[in-house]
């Protein structure tokens, strides 16, 4: 048995079984990627894929149990290769990182710019998304960790550490009624068409339990994963906006009007997760503490190392 095996029984199983697209993705021919399917099984005892005519249609029970072990050895040999990176080529390397628009396009900008003038041979890639497919990536190992808020599904293989709270805001346009409002409420805002994020962001879902716990349902005319396109739709009148405070610029959104949601809904927890047990590259752990800076290095390594 070899990691390569154990590579192949991946990249199959990350295209949907699909034997002829898993052979491409690794520049192989089908043929030779199922027969290397097949010495492994033979050389385990038992079949990792259930097949009809030759086509691959799903893993098998004991097929489920090989994959994720397989999932998880890759990811520890990519960690040992971390380790030699680490102390050959120090501030060499790329950073992956996996995370929401808000974080991509409000928070992150300042760390990542600081982190670049102090490792500038280290790539950096940044990976959108929801906070369930961010933390998707990490669990993958397409991304070395991710900034979100905690996914809705728990998620076991990875460890999440507390950044910050995020607070909201109510987005209206200039001149709309709530502005003149001298105290706001649930009922006041419901009367008013509601443009918020996707039913993928788990904020989205805490806004509607707090309108829910009031016996009140808005009216969303429309949802989106951007927080600049939900503005975009807020300036044209369409509806107010529950965003996360930062998204708010005063001197860009000049169209827009921010209200303090403060007493209305709780904040969003923004977190760090990261695989538990995973080796990280040194300059990953200066990254982190840029971005929250109580998380030091040993605090980081303390968490994941937790089994």
């Amino acid at each position: 048995m070899t990691l390569q095996q154990l590579r192949f029984i991946c990249e199959i199983v990350r295209h949907q079984c699909n034997v002829s697209r898993a052979a491409e993705a690794l520049g192989m021919s089908q043929p030779g990627l199922s027969r290397q399917v097949r010495d492994l099984e033979r050389e385990i005892g038992i079949d990792v894929f259930v097949r009809a005519s030759r086509r691959f249609l799903r893993l098998t029970e004991p097929g489920v149990e090989v994959h994720r072990i397989a999932a998880r050895m890759l990811l520890d040999a990519a960690a040992i290769e971390h380790v030699g990176q680490d102390f050959s080529d120090v501030a060499e390397g790329t950073l992956t990182i996996a995370t929401t628009h808000t974080q991509a396009r409000y928070r992150l900008p300042p760390v990542i710019q600081r982190f670049a003038r102090r490792f500038p041979d280290v790539g950096l890639r940044i990976r959108q998304g929801t906070p369930s497919e961010a933390a998707a990536m990490v669990v993958s190992g397409t991304a070395d960790l991710c900034i979100a808020t905690e996914p809705p599904e728990p998620t076991p293989s990875l460890v999440f550490l507390p950044c910050y709270r995020l607070p909201r805001v109510i987005l209206t346009p200039v001149g709309h009624p709530l502005v003149r409002e001298r105290k706001l409420t649930l009922a006041k805002l419901a009367r008013y068409p509601l443009i918020t994020y996707d039913f993928a962001f788990v904020s989205r879902s805490r806004i509607l339990a707090a309108f829910a716990r009031e016996g009140l349902a808005p009216s969303i005319v429309l949802n989106a994963i951007d927080a600049d396109v939900i503005k975009t739709y807020v300036e044209l009148g369409m509806g107010i906006a529950i965003l996360p405070a930062l998204a708010f610029d005063r001197r860009r959104d000049k169209a827009l009007r921010a209200l303090d949601a403060g007493g209305l809904f709780e904040p969003s927890l923004i977190q760090v997760g990261l695989r538990r047990g995973d080796y990280l590259r040194g300059f990953g752990y200066t990254f982190i503490e840029l971005f929250a800076p109580a998380l030091d290095r040993a605090a980081v390594e303390h968490a994941v190392a937790r089994r």
